[in-house]
């Protein structure tokens, strides 16, 4: 008895536990054949026992009757298994087939008449110029230039030669004060300082340096004190033109450059 009370405490908690079917038919099992057991061992206790009854006059004798226990066969409960259907084959979709594209004739452009010695080519049997009123292929008046073509400008052969003169000796002093101009603004200084004129000196301060006189000083001394051109502009590019944003096409930088170049020339 302790066993069947072990197996329905099992079987209930297995179902308790939502336990898999296979796990409680195989617990179904064991109580089918625990309480199977049970009942064959119970036959068995009461069909040995004897009983003996007396009869009347004593014609009969008693008998035993043995009974035999019939014991079952363990049902085994086969899992169904799900029963696969052949898989229908769809036909394959049949490709569409593009018809064949025609050939298309190629163009080709008709040439166009050349001109050969300044005249068209016949077209149709016929020629493309015709002629002049005159008898002549060209009208001599307008394609040979001859004097008639001038227009007299009214003025006379001694004016013509005298603003030539006069323009000619323009152009000379012209450029002779150039060149004069250009020695004096390329020759070189010693010292920035004093090559500085007083009315650029106050253009720099108001225009480059903002009104700050004590940066216009140690500028200019910092500059007069490097050695070759290159390093005084790369100092000029980093802390005063970035920094005080100085355009370069303004004639007051470009001049302030020049006086620079002239330093270190």
């Amino acid at each position: 008895m302790e066993r069947l009370e072990q197996l329905i405490s099992k079987l209930n908690e297995q179902f308790e536990q939502n336990a898999d079917p296979s796990q409680l038919l195989v617990t179904t099992q064991l109580l089918e054949a625990e309480l199977v057991q049970l009942a064959t061992a119970s036959r068995k206790k009461a069909g040995s026992s004897k009983v003996a009854v007396v009869m009347p006059a004593g014609r009969y004798g008693y008998s035993t009757v043995n009974e035999t226990a019939v014991v079952a066969d363990p049902v085994v409960v086969e899992e169904s298994r799900p029963v696969r259907l052949p898989e229908e084959k769809l036909p394959a979709p049949e490709e569409a087939v593009m018809p064949a594209p025609l050939p298309q004739e190629a163009y080709v452009p008709e040439p166009e008449p050349v001109p050969v010695n300044g005249s068209a080519l016949p077209v149709n049997g016929t020629n493309g110029t015709a002629p002049a009123a005159n008898g002549w292929h060209f009208d001599p008046l307008k394609e040979i230039p001859t004097l008639a073509h001038q227009t007299a400008n009214g003025k006379e052969v001694n004016e013509l030669m005298g603003e030539a003169a006069v323009s000619s000796l323009n152009d000379k002093l012209k450029e002779e004060v150039v060149e004069v101009g250009h020695r004096l603004t390329d020759s070189p200084v010693r010292d920035l300082k004093k090559a500085i004129g007083i009315n650029d000196r106050f253009v720099f301060i108001s225009e480059l340096f903002r009104g700050d006189e004590v940066m216009y000083e140690r500028s200019i001394k910092t500059i007069n004190g490097f050695r070759i051109f290159p390093e005084a502009e790369y100092w000029i590019e980093r802390e005063l033109k970035v920094k005080l944003g100085w355009d370069e096409l303004k004639p007051t930088t470009r001049h302030f450059y020049q006086l620079v170049k002239r330093r270190f020339s």
